[in-house]
Order: structure tokens, then C-alpha cells, then sequence
């Protein structure tokens, strides 16, 4: 399988482990979801950590918890028609690439469905990082 290069506003097939099942003692994702990239970080010995967070077709509690997707970009993506949104209230942080990447179609070669555009990115980030200054961000590290 094609590994991309890491890059925020990459959004990839991933084994995604919810702060809730993860509280709950999992350690192991329940599905694999497209998730997006939105930050990497140096790590140690030249790795690459990647913060990613969900996409997911379950509605938001609160306007602050998710952003929805436009149709466009859904297409864009090659994503499927029901309505998803990307969840800026917590994230999965692994170093890249991880066990957890899926390819992202049945028949694929790579973990990629590719980007977000930049505008729409530009809001994830923004309502992200104001999540983090809220202190309402949950952060779960995924074991290698």
C-alpha cells in the first residue's frame, strides 16, 4: 500500500480509537473511518508523529463538536453521500505511518482520499485549536 508523506489537511483511512472506547480500556479501534490530518510534530529519532482527527457519519451534540462536510468536498474525496462531519473535539496521535492506516477504498493502494481544500481545512483548524485553548480537546495516544 501507497504511504503518503504526512501533511495537515491529508485525510486517510484510519483504525480510529474514540477517547470514549479508549477511557473503556480499548486499545483497538471498533472500525476504521476517514480521518484528517491536523498536525504532524518531530518526534524523537527524526519520527513523525501525526494528530489526526474523525470523520464521522453520527451527528455533533453541539456546533462546537463538529463541522459538516459540504457535498462537494464529499465528492471530492470520493467519500460516500450520507452527511459526515469532522470532529475537532478530540484526536488519535501516533507516529507515521503506524499499523492503523487502511487503504482507503476496497482495491486501493493507498491510504489516501486525499485533501481537504484549504479554505474549508482553515476552518477545522481554527475551530480545532479553539477547542484546545478551551481545554475541550481529548487526546488519545495510539501504542505502536
Amino acid at each position: 500500500m501507497d504511504i503518503p508523506e504526512p501533511k495537515p489537511a491529508l485525510v486517510i483511512r484510519y483504525a480510529y480509537l474514540w477517547a470514549d472506547e479508549h477511557e473503556a480500556g480499548s486499545e483497538e479501534a471498533q472500525k476504521d473511518r476517514p480521518a484528517c490530518i491536523v498536525m504532524t510534530l518531530q518526534g524523537e529519532s527524526d519520527n513523525v508523529r501525526a494528530a489526526v482527527v474523525p470523520i464521522t457519519h453520527t451527528p455533533p451534540n453541539t456546533d462546537d463538536d463538529a463541522i459538516e462536510i459540504p457535498t462537494l468536498i464529499k465528492n471530492h474525496l470520493g467519500l460516500d453521500d450520507a452527511r459526515s462531519w469532522v470532529v475537532v473535539t478530540e484526536i488519535n496521535v501516533f507516529n507515521w505511518p503506524g499499523p492503523d492506516l487502511r487503504p482507503a477504498a476496497p482495491n486501493s493502494d493507498t491510504a489516501a482520499f486525499g485533501y481537504l481544500p484549504a479554505g474549508f481545512f482553515r476552518t477545522v483548524r481554527d475551530r480545532f485549536v479553539a477547542n484546545i485553548k478551551a481545554a475541550k480537546v481529548q487526546q488519545v495516544p495510539r501504542s505502536e
